[in-house]
């Protein structure tokens, strides 16, 4: 019998409010939400995070209700919604553990490096709320009318609005849904489960993200599956190299031009220090990260689509990698660290495993360093200057992006032929000694 895994996708409903009131409801329910969020994260900090969400519900669920007005199943939520974000932070904290050098030297000359692992127990301050939003319970704070309208549980009372989104209305109706499935509607075929509703009011428009979940078999890839090695970066947003030994560059100049951009503008406002310059700073940060948002989701599904079912995309592990660069451009300098590659990597992973497609994440080690052709590993063969590779010994040279690529193909190739968790090894030097 075949093994079962959940699928999860968030999927964003446009709301279109019947009554003035009806925002003002709203309004006061988020700000409530977000303030009790702030208490209990509050709380759990204080606590030095060694409570559970059942022991944090029961010590301040009256004090909840009361200071804040929440409902019994507001309250709840509010509790879980602040475990789930300090989970999250974790689990970011531990991708990126803290390195420091020691006094000892290795045997090239280098310092020692040792690296730590982070919890929430480095946060310096507990983590704060700043946005207002309510995670509503499905059947309890949000449920669907047969109107095709949304009912939606305020801190008042109930309140009714109209989704914004193509096929809800047929599928509430019972009709037929006609379109090719590409939107809303092609989570409506009984499969997908409706769960937690986060409301946001967004730039003036009032949204309803909606996570769902469905229960399929555990994906097997075939016995001979497309391998596709993929390098990271910046000049080349990614490099691929797949089973028919074709290489595909995707140009990041005009991603590089975008944050430069960015960056003077920033830094201009910066320096003007004023109360509506602060206020023009945090506008365009976020616009930036919704574009770096679309970038990447851009980038996934191209990427997805373009090699297809049965395919392995093999990634380089990223964690504990440093990205800080000496040898750039001081206006680059600092690009690598802050470009969202985290954020391509889980796009890329759910659109795939949707696609019928796995991920594979293999370590970094010399993937940069080694000659696809004669396996040889010398640092020396790189020159970043250039972006050239060119192997001392056999004198194979190319694009080092594209070997980086060829390598990480090289790792997944391993994995299929049964290697659980091929690496490269750089081997020992020998020394021989003349009597």
């Amino acid at each position: 019998m075949a093994k079962k895994v959940k699928q999860s996708v968030v999927i964003k409903v446009k709301l279109k409010l019947h009554h003035s009131t009806d925002a003002d409801l709203l309004n006061t329910m988020m700000q409530q939400y977000r303030n009790a969020c702030n208490l209990v994260s509050q709380a759990f900090f204080d606590d030095h995070f060694r409570s559970n969400t059942q022991a944090l519900t029961k010590r301040l669920y009256h004090q909840l209700r009361q200071d804040f007005h929440l409902k019994s199943q507001l309250a709840q939520s509010v509790v879980r919604t602040v475990m789930a974000r300090y989970k999250a932070v974790e689990t970011q904290l531990g991708d990126q553990p803290y390195c420091y050098p020691t006094d000892k030297k290795l045997p090239n000359g280098r310092p020692e490096l040792v690296w730590v692992h982070r919890d929430c127990q480095w946060l310096w301050q507990p983590i704060n709320f700043s946005q207002p939003h309510a995670d509503l319970q499905r059947g309890r704070d949000w449920s669907f009318l047969s109107n095709g309208d949304l009912s939606i549980n305020t801190l008042e009372k109930r309140i009714q609005v109209t989704p914004v989104c193509h096929g809800l209305q047929e599928y509430l109706a019972g009709e037929p849904i006609t379109s090719a499935g590409h939107g809303f509607e092609q989570y409506l075929d009984g499969t997908w489960k409706f769960g937690v509703a986060k409301v946001l009011h967004i730039r003036g428009k009032w949204y309803l993200h909606i996570a769902m979940t469905k229960e399929a078999d555990e994906l097997q890839l075939s016995k001979n599956p497309k391998v596709v090695g993929i390098d990271r970066g910046l000049r080349f947003l990614v490099t691929t190299h797949d089973h028919q030994q074709q290489t595909t560059f995707v140009s990041g100049k005009s991603v590089q031009r975008k944050r430069a951009k960015f960056k003077r503008t920033r830094e201009a406002l910066q320096c003007k220090g004023t109360k509506s310059a602060r206020r023009r700073l945090k506008k365009i940060g976020n616009r930036e990260n919704r574009w770096m948002t679309d970038v990447n989701h851009c980038l996934s599904k191209t990427l997805v689509v373009t090699y297809g079912a049965d395919t392995l995309f093999v990634l380089e592990d990223l964690t504990g990698v440093s990205f800080n660069r000496d040898d750039l451009p001081k206006a680059l300098r600092n690009d690598n660290s802050s470009w969202a590659f985290y954020q391509l990597e889980m796009m890329l992973t759910y659109k795939a495993h949707r696609q019928g497609s796995l991920i594979l994440k293999v370590p970094a080690n010399y993937t940069s360093q080694r000659c696809p052709k004669c396996e040889v590993i010398n640092k020396e063969n790189r020159d970043h200057q250039q972006h050239q590779y060119q192997c001392a010994d056999c004198g194979y040279r190319s694009n080092d992006d594209r070997v980086g690529a060829m390598n990480i193909q090289t790792l997944g190739q391993r994995y299929i032929a049964g290697n659980a968790k091929p690496r490269f090894k750089k081997p020992k030097s020998t020394k021989t000694t003349v009597a």
